[in-house]
């Protein structure tokens, strides 16, 4: 799974994003279970994933503020 743009996700529904939101905290969860059972084939996956969520939840946010905003 290649690393996601900020813009490639500004792109995306509000639905669309929560959708990959919850992927990507599925995989976290199983990636923690990996590192615990000393099984993990890319260490490096992680961090890439928690980055992902921190981009998902900003794109998110500005989405909320900038439709609260045109109201």
């Amino acid at each position: 799974m290649a690393i996601v743009k900020a813009e490639a996700l500004r792109a995306k529904t509000p639905d669309e994003l929560k959708t990959q939101l919850v992927d990507l905290k599925k995989e976290q969860f199983n990636l923690r279970f990996q590192a615990a059972g000393g099984q993990v084939e890319n260490p490096t996956r992680a961090k890439i994933v928690r980055r992902e969520i921190a981009r998902i939840k900003t794109v998110l946010g500005q989405k909320a503020s900038s439709e609260n905003a045109a109201k």
